[in-house]
């Protein structure tokens, strides 16, 4: 990554230090007057600056009147200040500034604030984003990824709902890209582990700990230091962890199993399940307040059969560097009526199988080959024949014309015996004498043309 320019503008040398550590490993200048810095930021070229609002004894917020200036040359302007009154405040804002901190807290504030900026212009970044790093195409997921991304740098814990195969781990990796966060991302899934192997796992543990304690271990949480930790399926942990995990989580410190003293972690928690999480709470096997810790910003994501656009860009992105699919137009149908229960993971399955296979045109036959009858499509598509048959004669004839079809079709797989035709499509005897009676009446026209 190119270091960013970055423009100090503080009369305080103390101040213009502990930024300029907080900003190692960017391109960092320093203007300790109005003049100086009106001037570098009309010649200079710089993504973003830090302004102190008073530069100079006796200065009446010369800061302020830097911002337009600023902004007017597309610079990221932010006020970091000892004066954080209502009314600075509001005006900070209203000459452009984008973000106002009181001084103090340089250490995450500066990190919060380059994390922003860089994922910050997320119009621009969306299509590549939604093209390579969560592939969508729909509408309303496309929105709420875009805004959750908004949090990424932030602290706040994330949870992610949504059936298994909908891309949660997708999603927690994607925000923790996003984050700013030099740390490890951090995976465990809660639901893999016994309780005492889920402890040993999260805290760690010191050798001699138990029998098969034979050296010491780091845990997940001290993995995920600076880092983010991402807890799947967080339904299935027992009391007890939720109130072990709480206590860790607010205090950033935990004691390793076998340890008498405290280690430290400055991880980020970002949490998944399938589950209800109302129906967990009323339930009482999750605890009100570790809900609270783990549930800041909430996303649901949607499973593949309400986002059926998604299909076809998966399955192009899925054989991206391997052998090309070419769909019939039936095969195409089927796949887009397909409930696709097994969501993602179930269609990433079916893609691996029919390219591992010898043809490159996939028929209906191939499709139906390896989707099993269990998920089949809950609802059937129409064909271009009915529909132009709906457009000539009407949707009452259309629905009449397939009704009595499928009745046809029955009888003569019950070799014509009338009881069980009645029976399998739960249908009235006047409906299916009806149906007999125009095909008798259709077989006379055809005899004595």
């Amino acid at each position: 990554m190119d270091k960013l320019k970055i423009l100090v503008i503080d009369d305080d040398k103390l101040a213009c230090d502990i930024l300029a550590d907080n900003l190692a490993g960017q391109s960092v200048d320093f203007a300790g007057d109005k003049a100086s810095a009106e001037r570098k930021i009309k010649t200079g070229h710089y993504d973003l600056c830090f302004i102190d609002l008073l530069l100079g004894k006796d200065d009446d917020y010369s800061g302020l009147k830097l911002i337009p200036i600023a902004v007017s040359k597309g610079i990221y302007s932010v006020v970091m200040s000892s004066y954080d009154t209502e009314e600075t405040i509001s005006r900070a804002y209203a000459l452009g500034c984008k973000e106002f901190y009181v001084k103090g807290n340089e250490k995450s504030n500066v990190t919060a604030i380059i994390a922003r900026y860089l994922q910050g212009n997320t119009g621009k970044k969306a299509q590549n984003i939604f093209a390579n790093k969560f592939i969508t195409n729909d509408p309303s997921t496309r929105s709420m990824i875009t805004e959750a991304l908004k949090y990424a740098p932030a602290n706040l814990p994330i949870l992610i709902l949504g059936p298994s195969g909908t891309g949660k781990t997708t999603l927690a990796k994607l925000l923790h890209e996003h984050s700013g966060r030099t740390g490890e991302f951090t995976a465990i899934n809660c639901a893999a582990y016994t309780e005492d192997l889920l402890e040993a796992e999260l805290f760690g543990y010191k050798k001699g700990a138990f029998t098969d304690a034979k050296e010491t271990r780091k845990g997940k949480l001290s993995q995920a230091d600076k880092g983010t930790l991402f807890l799947d399926e967080i339904g299935a942990m027992s009391h007890s962890m939720q109130t072990k995990l709480l206590k860790a989580i607010e205090e950033k410190s935990f004691y390793p199993l076998g340890a008498d003293k405290p280690e430290y972690s400055d991880f980020r928690v970002i949490s998944a399940t399938l589950e209800d999480m109302q129906k967990l709470l009323t339930e009482g096997k999750l605890r009100f307040d570790f809900f609270q810790r783990v549930h800041g910003i909430t996303i649901t994501l949607k499973p593949l059969a309400q986002r059926k656009c998604d299909i076809f860009p998966l399955i192009h992105a899925f054989t991206k560097n391997v052998k090309q699919l070419a769909f019939e137009p039936a095969a195409k149908e089927y796949l887009l009526a397909h409930s696709w229960p097994g969501n993602t993971r179930e269609l990433k399955r079916f893609v691996d199988i029919v390219t591992a296979g010898a043809d490159g045109q996939i028929t209906l036959d191939i499709v139906q080959r390896h989707i099993t009858q269990s998920a089949a499509p809950e609802m059937l598509t129409f064909t271009q024949a009915q529909y132009d048959y709906a457009i000539k004669y009407g949707l009452a004839g259309v629905i009449d014309n397939f009704k009595s079809e499928i009745i046809r079709h029955n009888l003569h797989e019950n070799h014509g015996k009338k009881t069980a035709v009645l029976k399998q499509l739960k249908i009235s005897k006047r409906l299916l004498y009806s149906v007999l009676g125009k095909s008798q009446q259709t077989e006379k026209g055809k005899t004595h043309v």
